[in-house]
C-alpha cells in the first residue's frame, strides 16, 4: 500500500503517489550576477570602439588648437598693423595743418619772398616729407583721388561742381587729402564730385551714329 503518512492534505502527487516539489525558483537580481550571465562583447570589438572614441576627441583638439593658433596669428597681425590707428589719426591734423600753411602762398608770393622766408617753407616743405614717410612706414599711406570714379567707400562728397572736361561722378576737387591704414580707410578724402560732364563712352555715340547714318545712306 502507498504510504500516505504525513502528507498533507491536497499535497499534489505524481504516478507513483510521490509529493511533488511545487516551489519555483527565485530570480536573481543581482546585477553582477546577470552581468556574467549576459553574452560577453568581442575584446577586440570593444578596443576598437574605444580608439576610435580617442581618436575622435585627438582630432577635435588639433582641430580646436589650429583654430586658436589662427585666431591668434591674426589678432596679432591686427594689433600690429592696426593698434596705432588712434595715434596717427591724430597726427594727421599736424599734416593737415602743414599742408594747409604751404598752401596759402602761391608761387608769385614764394618768387618775392626774401631769403628768410624761402628758408622757412624749405623747412616747413621738408618737414611735412618727413612726416609722410615717417607715416608711410608705419603702413598709413596717403591718397589724393583727383580725377578718380567717386567711391563711397574711400570718399567724403562734400559738394557738386559743373566740370564738362570729366565725365559725371569723377572726383574734380580734393579738399582733403584721404589715409589708408593697411587695407583699411583711416580717413577718407574729402572731394567735390563733378557733374553736367559727359558720360564715360557718351563721345563714341555720336561717331557711331555717323557711321551708320554713312552706311546707309544711298548716296
Amino acid at each position: 500500500m502507498p504510504d500516505t503518512t504525513d502528507r498533507a492534505p491536497g499535497a499534489a502527487t505524481d504516478q507513483n503517489d510521490q509529493p511533488v516539489n511545487q516551489a519555483t525558483p527565485e530570480t536573481s537580481s543581482d546585477p553582477a550576477a546577470a552581468a556574467a550571465s549576459a553574452p560577453q562583447e568581442d575584446p577586440m570589438v570593444a578596443l576598437a570602439r574605444e580608439a576610435a572614441g580617442y581618436k575622435d576627441k585627438l582630432l577635435r583638439s588639433l582641430a580646436e588648437m589650429e583654430n586658436l593658433r589662427k585666431r591668434t596669428e591674426r589678432q596679432v597681425a591686427d594689433a600690429r598693423d592696426y593698434g596705432i590707428a588712434g595715434f596717427a589719426r591724430d597726427i594727421l591734423a599736424v599734416a593737415d595743418n602743414m599742408a594747409r600753411a604751404l598752401g596759402a602762398l602761391d608761387a608769385d608770393l614764394r618768387e618775392k619772398a626774401d631769403a628768410g622766408t624761402k628758408a622757412l617753407l624749405d623747412g616747413v616743405e621738408l618737414t611735412e616729407r618727413e612726416l609722410i614717410k615717417v607715416l608711410e612706414k608705419h603702413g598709413v599711406k596717403k591718397f589724393e583721388p583727383l580725377g578718380e570714379k567717386f567711391d563711397p567707400n574711400l570718399h567724403q562728397a562734400m559738394f557738386e561742381m559743373p566740370d564738362p572736361s570729366r565725365p559725371a561722378g569723377t572726383v574734380a576737387q580734393v579738399v582733403q587729402a584721404g589715409y589708408m591704414i593697411g587695407e583699411r580707410v583711416l580717413r577718407p578724402a574729402l572731394v567735390g564730385i563733378a557733374k553736367g560732364g559727359p558720360k564715360p563712352g557718351a563721345a563714341e555715340a555720336p561717331a557711331n551714329d555717323n557711321a551708320d547714318a554713312t552706311s546707309q545712306d544711298p548716296g
